[in-house]
């Protein structure tokens, strides 16, 4: 039992505390597996293809073959379930808003890789509809035991001495070797639709409006209009939410109205929307609605670019620097809170070379450090354009890992070994408090008391 225990302990170090699918899985769903469930944890089942889809995820990003690779996955996918359940004792959920703007994001992705949502039906063979509601449950799913996760290990912090500790714990050949990595920041401006643009997406609402009121359908009006990629297909359908759930803009109007009362156009940060009350229940309202988001023109672009350009000229005039032009300038969210800068998923402000995005590698690529580039427009994953000044900081050239150039990383990994341990421990602890049933096919694992 103690042996079980130690190699257990030793399978949580070497893979992450979450295997979740990524967006290559998804079209791995499609293929041809004799199901079975294969584990039972109280209420919640695994099954076969759930394990050879996490397996095949496993072998994409590199990792070797081994003998006990499905074992650590499959002991893996039974410690999720058991975060599952421990979420709903604890009462630690997800709201569907939440999965819902995660679940969209993953979409935007989807549609720019493929080119567009044509191309991703055609790939799959199923509707967006299909698509997204398949997902939604797995979505919903890696919330929650992230979220439990979280719980577990929040208060976990690793010392100088343990990251220390840990370093030289690490086989001198065993070391990882890092490729050229750049410090790189930005500062971007989203080009936001000026009046004019906001006139005529308001206009075409109101003349929506009134179609609706002579007798066309409301479904049918949202199937052709709405930009909304969520409820657009189900004929504006939002279904029911609770109170502060949904834009405060949106939810103010839809508890204004009469149940069946259409709203005039509301604005909120996604565009415009006609918005029809259908039912109250309790503290839940259900509603449906067309969003209609207005598109800069011309002119908007070029304001956005003139500002964007002043913003470099006062910090090449040591006005302010960068990275205070970022924090508080900046419309990217994912850079602006550390000045602007790219991180690595350990949080360390560089990123290596081969993972930057195409545009930008050519640009630095003709940089000199130190310097910034003036305005440049480019695409973003959601295939809106916006502006960017890049400001090319520092180059690491390719070297074998060390505490003084890669102690942020280097910590990350102890810190995430420290967790391991701990969701380990409470793993040990916990399972003996819950019906865990394997397959005998997999019972060479000892993943039972």
């Amino acid at each position: 039992m103690k042996k079980q225990n130690r190699q257990m302990r030793l399978r949580f170090t070497i893979i992450s505390a979450a295997i979740f699918f990524s967006i290559s899985s998804i079209a791995q769903s499609n293929d041809v597996v004799i199901d079975k469930i294969i584990a039972k944890v109280d209420d919640y089942i695994i099954l076969k293809s759930e394990l050879e889809r996490s397996y095949l995820d496993f072998l994409s990003r590199g990792q070797m073959r081994g003998s006990n690779a499905k074992c650590d996955i499959l002991q893996q996918l039974v410690v999720n379930k058991m975060l599952m359940a421990q979420s709903e004792i604890d009462s630690i959920f997800v709201d569907d808003a939440e999965v819902n703007n995660n679940l969209d994001r993953r979409m935007s992705m989807m549609a720019q890789q493929f080119g567009g949502e044509e191309a991703i039906i055609k790939a799959y063979g199923k509707s967006i509809e299909q698509i997204r509601a398949e997902i939604f449950d797995n979505i919903k799913e890696q919330l929650t035991i992230q979220r439990m996760q979280s719980t577990l290990t929040s208060e976990l912090k690793v010392t100088p001495a343990e990251v220390k500790k840990f370093f030289k714990n690490i086989p001198q050949d065993s070391l990882p070797y890092f490729s050229t990595e750049v410090s790189i920041a930005q500062i971007m401006i989203d080009a936001e639709p000026g009046k004019e643009q906001k006139d005529k997406v308001r206009n075409l609402l109101l003349d929506i409006k009134d179609q609706i009121e002579s007798g066309i359908s409301f479904e049918v009006l949202a199937k052709k209009y709405s930009q909304d990629p969520g409820s657009a297909a189900n004929g504006g359908q939002l279904g029911f939410y609770g109170r502060g759930e949904l834009a405060p803009e949106y939810e103010a109007t839809a508890l204004s109205l009469k149940p069946g009362e259409i709203s005039m156009p509301v604005e909120t940060q996604f565009g415009f929307h006609l918005i029809q009350l259908q039912e109250k229940r309790g503290n839940t309202y259900k509603t449906r609605h067309i969003l209609i988001t207005p598109q800069p023109n011309q002119a908007d672009y070029a304001r956005a670019e003139q500002y964007l350009d002043s913003l470099r000229t006062m910090i090449q005039l040591d006005s302010i620097t960068f990275q205070a032009a970022a924090k508080e300038y900046s419309d990217d969210q994912l850079t602006s809170s550390a000045g602007g800068f790219f991180q690595d998923e350990t949080g360390a402000l560089r990123v290596s070379a081969e993972e930057l995005d195409p545009n930008i590698f050519f640009t630095i690529d003709t940089m000199k450090i130190g310097t910034i580039t003036k305005p440049l427009r480019f695409q973003k994953e959601d295939g809106s354009y916006a502006y960017r000044i890049l400001y090319f900081k520092n180059k690491i050239p390719p070297h074998q890992a060390n505490l003084d150039d890669d102690y942020q990383k280097i910590a990350a990994a102890a810190l995430t070994q420290k967790k391991n341990r701990k969701i380990s421990q409470w793993f040990d602890k916990a399972r003996g408090n819950v019906f865990i049933e394997i397959d005998p096919e997999y019972n060479y694992c000892n993943l039972t008391n």
